[in-house]
């Protein structure tokens, strides 16, 4: 009896110990539960963010669903200290065992499961913890918990044969949710810290790990004193596995729990126009006309071309992975390397606040006080500036919630007009406040609008690109998404006609007011100066001080068809531009990336470089999978754009734009158009250095929403001062590059008029007196 009891013994446990190795056999070999493929175990964390880098090397941002913000960063990019703490915490034999830590899950199984001592310690290694973050469901039961382990168990040895420790412990740190949109160790370091890994403290990295236990438990924002208990639990640790010395951890214990915690937030950072503007560049797929409203077909043009020049736009959905997936900019981990430079970026930004915010915007609000359609023009009618609210009420996403919920036009509107509690955007941070949702949108769009974008002439690189001064609230980019009326800046593309159809820049013409019959029709244009009226100035005195007349008589001289495909060489995408007489005046639609792409054919010998974002780009390996080139096309004769660089100069040294010398003190050699359209609706200005192409454009939301008088809406006040602020700071930094004793590259005798005559013309003084259109 007693031998049958033996043998029935040694048979169950044969048995068993068959059936346990048949059962991981069926494991291993994906029978049993989920086993990832080979390749996944090679590569497990295909799912991380997009990284975004300045030309000098800053990361500007990233790119991610939701909260799959996560950043790889590199074992040798972590602190000692926050490795330290983990193996010391989570898995003391880490280094010893091959996946499973015999002896942890023996005491695991021993007190907790058979004496119920919760605070024995559990027996996962750092290895199955990231084989269950990696491919283990949430398990909604213990039952379901038991039968994930083994699984976990297979995986856990694959991936120790796979990889090293060192890389493991990498994978772990980059893949583990810290919460507050903090996935992986880069951005937790950055949320919790402000710091990168390698930065990081002991005590940093032991709140860190403390939060690998429970990370909504531990949580420093919430539970801080919670925290700061297991962060010393952690400290503790790190002193048994001998890491730390007991008088290390007497004196690190009693730190208070310290945080420099901002959430992680695409909306963050520099660049933030930019950026999404390169997101929506790079993931665009093939334009489709009926896909695009009819009153948006200028956007239809411009994404129809791009998408056959450039390949930038659309990337994603031109080029394929090797496994014949396109790619993913929120899930593939690439680095995007753009021609941005962060010090110009800030450089811009403050530029654009110091000026729009501390000194436009204030004198804007003083003015408004006095309008009864504040912020509206004092030139509409009360019925005008209704009916533009109405469209704007329908714009809102309120009427549309309220329309879809059954509302009638008659209820929507007297809930437009009805004050309740809302919080409101300032430029020093939000205030509560009862209003109407009517008077929030008159109280937003009462704030002024920029657009700059700073580029290289020769290689067409965006060296800054300001869409405007809180992405937050106004989101519309000014750079390349808005059109605007530019005014006067478009008279230097009708002079380039004119020097290309034989004019210079000493010829002659009449300094008056004259009728033209076009079609049948006649057109008679303003100026807004009657200086030296009557006499025979020059073309280079007609461009100086920004004369309507002289830009009317060239016109006459030249056709404007032709005229109009010279602005489509230049770059200008519009459809909606006709030719006409009035074309010379500026009243069409361009966009600011526009007008500086335009600009850098004089600056570059007549060849015009097209805006480019970005230089290359790498998958998660580090392999570069696609490099870009400048996109480069010949627009005038190199002798044309040296006379206009002669001309242009001349606006600065004595024109409209003479502010840049006697206000800001800017010596180096400057060319630039300034430009202000009817009632002073948009100030426009563009600047160019010999390296750099600036244009600037300020305004309101909508066109009538502007200064009443040109001292400070003109283009010489409202956009000009953005610029000689943006060059101030360049010059000042040696670093960059950029210097004052720059000069363009012009041979030198050159000579703007060859066939000689013309007058000296008198250029002291400024003449800020700009142009009106009709």
């Amino acid at each position: 009896m007693r031998k049958l009891f033996v043998y029935f013994l040694w048979t169950l446990l044969t048995l068993t110990i068959l059936g346990t190795a048949g059962a991981f056999y069926a494991i291993d070999k994906g029978w049993i539960g989920y086993m990832p493929p080979i390749e996944d175990l090679q590569n497990p964390i295909s799912r991380f963010a997009t990284q975004i880098y300045s030309a000098d090397g800053q990361l500007l941002g990233t790119w991610n669903y939701n909260r799959e913000n996560r950043v790889m960063v590199d074992y040798n990019k972590i602190a000692p200290s926050l490795i330290q703490a983990l193996v010391a915490t989570e898995d003391v034999r880490f280094y010893d065992h091959s996946g499973v830590d015999f002896i942890a899950l023996a005491r695991a199984i021993v007190k907790r499961g058979i004496l119920g001592q919760k605070s024995a310690g559990g027996g996962s290694t750092i290895t199955q913890q990231l084989a269950k973050q990696l491919y283990s469901d949430q398990a909604h039961s213990t039952v379901e918990r038991l039968l994930q382990k083994p699984i976990e168990w297979v995986i856990a040895v694959k991936l120790e044969r796979t990889y090293t420790k060192d890389e493991i412990i990498t994978m772990y740190l980059n893949y583990f949710d810290f919460l507050h949109n903090a996935v992986g160790i880069k951005t937790a370091a950055n949320t919790y810290f402000s710091k990168e890994p390698k930065d990081l403290s002991v005590t940093e990295s032991a709140t860190l790990v403390g939060l690998c236990k429970n990370p909504s438990y531990f949580n420093p924002v919430r539970n801080p004193e919670r925290s700061r208990d297991r962060r010393n639990v952690v400290l503790g640790q790190m002193v048994k596995a001998g890491y730390l010395t007991p008088e290390a951890y007497d004196s690190l214990s009693t730190q208070p729990l310290t945080l420099k915690f901002h959430v992680a937030d695409h909306k963050e950072g520099l660049a933030q126009y930019f950026r999404e503007y390169l997101r929506q560049y790079m993931t665009a797929k093939k334009p489709v006309r009926a896909n695009y409203p009819s009153w948006n077909m200028a956007k239809f043009v411009t994404d129809s071309i791009n998408w056959e020049t450039d390949p930038l736009f659309g990337w994603c959905n031109k080029n394929k992975k090797r496994d014949g997936e396109n790619y993913n900019i929120y899930t593939d981990g690439l680095k995007v390397y753009t021609t941005i430079d962060s010090r110009m970026q800030e450089y811009a930004e403050k530029a654009a606040y110091q000026h729009v915010v501390k000194f436009l915007q204030p004198a804007f609000d003083k003015e408004m006080q006095s309008k009864k359609n504040a912020p509206y023009s004092a030139n509409l009618t009360a019925a005008q500036v209704e009916q533009i609210l109405n469209r704007s009420i329908r714009q809102c996403e309120r009427y549309r919630v309220l329309k879809e919920s059954g509302a009638t036009d008659d209820e929507i509107y007297r809930s437009f007009r009805t004050k309740t509690k809302m919080s409101v955007f300032t430029y020093h941070g939000e205030v509560d406040t009862i209003m109407t949702p009517l008077d929030s949108i008159k109280y937003y769009k009462s704030f002024l609008r920029t657009g700059f974008i700073s580029m290289c002439p020769q290689n067409g690189y965006v060296k800054a690109y300001v869409g405007g001064l809180n992405y937050e609230h106004f989101a519309y980019d000014m750079v390349m998404e808005g059109r605007r009326q530019v005014g006067s800046t478009i008279k230097p593309y009708l002079y380039s006609l004119a020097m290309e159809n034989g004019f210079t820049p000493c010829d002659e013409a009449p300094n008056v007011q004259q009728t033209y019959i076009v079609a049948g029709q006649s057109w008679t244009p303003r100026n807004g100066s009657k200086a030296r009226y009557g006499e025979m100035v020059t073309l280079k005195w007609g461009l100086q001080q920004s004369n309507n007349w002289i830009s009317a008589y060239l016109m006459s001289k030249l056709n404007p068809r032709a005229f109009v495909d010279l602005l489509h060489e230049y770059g200008i995408r519009n459809p909606d531009i006709h030719p006409s007489m009035a074309l010379c005046l500026g009243p069409c639609d361009i966009s600011v990336g526009e007008m500086a792409s335009a600009y850098t054919a004089f600056v570059n010998h007549g060849i015009r470089a097209a805006c480019m974002f970005v230089t290359k780009i790498e998958d998660s390996e580090g392999n570069v999978i696609a490099q870009f080139q400048p996109r480069l096309n010949e627009v005038i004769s190199e002798e044309s754009a040296h006379k206009m660089i002669y001309m242009l100069r001349n606006v600065v040294d004595g024109g409209t734009a003479s502010r840049l010398r006697f206000k800001y003190n800017l010596t180096g050699q400057l060319a630039g158009k300034t430009g202000t359209t009817n009632n002073n609706s948009d100030a426009w200005f563009v600047g160019l250095t010999p390296t750099l192409v600036n244009a600037c454009w300020v305004g309101g939301d909508d066109r009538d929403i502007h200064f009443n008088s040109m001292a400070m809406g003109q283009g010489a006040s409202g956009a000009l001062p953005i610029f000689a602020l943006y060059m101030q700071q360049v010059y000042k930094n040696a670093r960059l590059g950029y210097h004052q004793d720059e000069v363009f590259d012009v041979p030198a005798g050159f000579d703007p008029c060859p066939m000689g005559g013309g007058e000296t013309d008198d250029l002291g003084g400024e003449n800020d007196i700009e142009e009106i259109f009709e």
